[in-house]
């Protein structure tokens, strides 16, 4: 065989399990054991898991553990054999690929443990999967294991706004106080179009440059409370992704003087999270209740009072749109929103996964009124909301950054 090939045999090895060595040593011609060491390791690491699952528990008489079809697989009932487990994962694969397992582990086997020992926790990677469960389970999460809990939960904000807080902020002041210029150069907030205009007479025909004699620049100061951002989160189950990247923006929203931040969470009923968006991220997300019904118009209802100045509002409604509801007064008032001049969107996910299952014929209306319904990457979000602070057309907008059809 050529080492691509028993490459190949291998990884089939550890898709298939161990039930199906014997007919792919047939296949590789060869006898021998098809996993070497550490790859014998990695197999037992997924055993544990994924063997002997059938889509439902193979827990252990004690609940806490877990079991698998081999005898070598399964983690039993003992914390550090769990332990190990852990440490097994997050040294074989990828961080992404860890972060499924993780969850894996927690839906097919039941793992309370992983969540409820402090021990355990402290040794799972932060990933914003981990923090969703975290969020969906806080009500049964023990006193001993909380300190903990927003440890991780921490982590995954602070990467997450390192990740999205500059280019934020750099849309917002690249947008806001076009027209006044400053001596004081950068680069984020260079005038392109004054600096082509102005220096049109020094184009060079021979070498077909512009060679500027004067850079303009945007002024960098910034009004206070010049614009109103209202971001209106669907907490429901299937949203959780979107809630913590929704939420997260809007604490760096919440964070720059020249916005009036709002950040609303909803599910039947309506919660304000606007004040421990500013002072503290972690705390705001634990206010979160994800799951339970949906009532989208209620919430719009709530947002209304917010608007003093239609024109430098941006209401972001992020939701899937099935609306549990009066759906009629929905597309009332979010026409009425529109139509005052409100710059309205609607995401339909906020997440690096896609577009979710949403209402298409809810989407569609929405629409028809002017108000984009896509998906959108939190890369991309800074995009958005700089286009809206500079007044573009939001629907052309939406068909460039959309991450999935927009409508």
């Amino acid at each position: 065989m050529t080492m691509n090939h028993e490459e190949q045999v291998k990884r089939w090895r550890l898709i298939l399990g161990a039930d199906a060595e014997p007919k792919l040593q047939s296949y590789g011609a060869t006898s021998g054991p098809l996993l070497d060491e550490d790859s014998r390791l990695m197999d037992e690491a997924l055993a544990a898991i994924y063997d002997g699952t059938s889509g439902h528990s193979c827990m252990d008489s004690s609940g806490s553990g877990l079991a698998g079809s081999r005898k070598s697989a399964g983690l039993g009932a003992s914390s550090p054999k769990l332990a190990k487990w852990l440490g097994d994962i997050r040294s074989f694969f990828p961080p992404d690929v860890v972060s499924i397992i993780q969850a894996d582990a927690i839906e097919r086997k039941g793992l309370n443990q992983l969540l409820f020992e402090p021990e355990l926790l402290s040794q799972v990677k932060p990933d914003i999967q981990m923090v969703a469960t975290l969020m969906s389970l806080k009500g049964h999460i023990p006193e001993k294991t909380k300190d903990t809990a927003r440890q991780l939960v921490k982590v995954v904000v602070e990467e997450i706004t390192k990740r999205l807080s500059d280019d934020i902020r750099r849309a917002v002041t690249g947008a806001l106080n076009r027209r006044q210029h400053s001596p004081l150069p950068s680069a984020s907030g260079l005038d392109w179009n004054t600096t082509i205009r102005k220096n049109l007479k020094h184009y060079d025909m021979d070498r077909q440059l512009l060679i500027p004699e004067k850079v303009y620049f945007f002024d960098r100061a910034r009004r206070s409370k010049e614009w109103t951002v209202i971001l209106d989160i669907d907490q429901s189950g299937s949203m959780a992704n979107s809630v913590i990247y929704a939420s997260i923006v809007g604490s760096i929203f919440a964070s720059m003087p020249s916005l009036d931040t709002r950040v609303i969470v909803f599910d039947t009923e309506v919660v304000d999270l606007s004040e421990q968006c500013a002072e503290d991220p972690v705390d705001m997300l634990f206010g979160v209740q994800l799951g339970g019904g949906t009532d989208i118009n209620k919430s719009v209802a709530y947002c209304e009072q917010f608007i003093s100045e239609p024109k430098k509002t941006i209401f972001i409604l992020v939701s899937d749109l099935y609306e549990g509801g009066n759906r009629s007064e929905l597309l009332r008032r979010m026409a009425e929103m529109q139509q005052a001049g409100v710059k309205a969107v609607c995401l339909l996910a906020l997440s690096d996964q896609g577009i979710p299952d949403y209402d298409d014929s809810v989407a569609k209306k929405l629409a028809s009124f002017g108000i984009p319904c896509f998906g959108c990457s939190p890369d991309r979000l800074p995009e958005l909301i700089e286009g809206a602070l500079k007044g573009l057309d939001l629907k052309e907008m939406a068909n460039r950054i959309g991450d999935a059809k927009n409508l």
